[in-house]
């Protein structure tokens, strides 16, 4: 039975379910961190930082080297390398459909991309982690692209960024995913006897072991504000020792405090920041700042799946 006011103003008038049904799907974010609820469009404008508290929301990677690299002009390497599920591996569900679950889901064919291109006209590769592709986990594809972008990088005499954001090694990979840390490092190490730069940015969360191998072997270590960094995550920690960790504990405020990383940098200064290092260490033409003003500080004012879990 309708109430006297909607006869009066009919239409005028509708129920939450209705309102909310004129919303479009995806169009409002909430914040992890203030819990403010954030257009997508401004917050994409933003670079995935929330506007009112600075919070660095993950972003996936393709995003990340696009707003890292000058314009259009890079290229994607060893895109052709898909996973293969060689052990078989089950365990709640099938390794075969958990990878074409990922791949639908985020249009990657593992959790790795790497691309060769410029940023402010200084030649750089780099790679970036997507982790929404089965929580950024290294198995044998992220193990052998970085590799061959380590060699891209010996060949033409370029730097290379990593951007990290990764639970670990893969568990469905077993051995054959633990490996990947000391090939990895092992590349690196020729890398840095050609005297060529690596810059290794950590980003919200770094664990297990990329953080164990790659994610820790730069020449400078960065990390975005407020990242999570580690070997196992806090709440496995908590379980262990039985006690409550320190407020911050593993975040990189804490880390630099700590003497764990080289410096924490805002991703609207990252593009800039890097390009100025990468000059200095080649002995190049320093770039232009941006103007804009800096939203991290280096240090704090006041004091205050298997390994792919361990981000938990």
């Amino acid at each position: 039975m309708s109430s006297w006011l909607d006869k009066i103003m009919p239409g005028m008038i509708r129920s939450d379910a209705q309102q909310r049904s004129t919303v479009p799907e995806g169009l409002w974010k909430k914040c992890p961190k203030c819990n403010g609820f954030l257009y997508r469009p401004e917050l994409d404008r933003n670079l995935n930082v929330c506007p009112k508290c600075e919070h660095h929301i993950r972003i996936n990677a393709r995003r990340r080297l696009e707003i890292f690299f000058d314009g259009t002009d890079s290229r994607e390497l060893a895109a052709d390398l898909e996973p293969v599920d060689r052990l078989k591996f089950k365990d709640t569900k099938r390794y075969k459909d958990r990878l074409s679950q990922a791949q639908k889901s985020t249009g990657e064919k593992d959790a790795l991309v790497a691309m060769a291109g410029t940023v402010q006209d200084v030649p750089v590769v780099a790679v970036a982690f997507e982790f929404q592709f089965l929580g950024g986990s290294m198995g044998q594809v992220v193990g052998e692209k970085f590799v061959r972008a380590v060699n891209f990088c010996i060949e033409e005499n370029v730097p290379l960024v990593c951007f990290a954001a990764s639970g670990g090694a893969r568990m469905q990979e077993a051995i054959l995913s633990l490996m990947q840390m000391a090939k990895t490092a092992a590349a690196l190490q020729r890398m840095r006897e050609k005297g060529i730069p690596f810059i290794s940015v950590l980003t919200d969360p770094v664990f297990g072991g990329v953080s164990a191998s790659l994610g820790m072997l730069g020449d400078l270590n960065i990390a975005e504000p407020y990242a999570l960094v580690g070997f196992a995550g806090p709440r496995v920690i908590e379980q262990t020792v039985r006690e409550k960790l320190p407020e911050g504990f593993q975040r990189s405020e804490f880390l630099i405090e700590h003497g764990a990383i080289d410096m924490i940098v805002s991703r609207h200064d990252m593009r800039d920041r890097i390009a100025h290092v990468l000059a200095k260490l080649q002995r190049r033409e320093q770039p232009p700042e941006d103007e804009h003003e800096p939203l991290a500080e280096q240090l704090p004012e006041e004091e205050g799946s298997g390994d792919a879990n361990a981000a938990e």
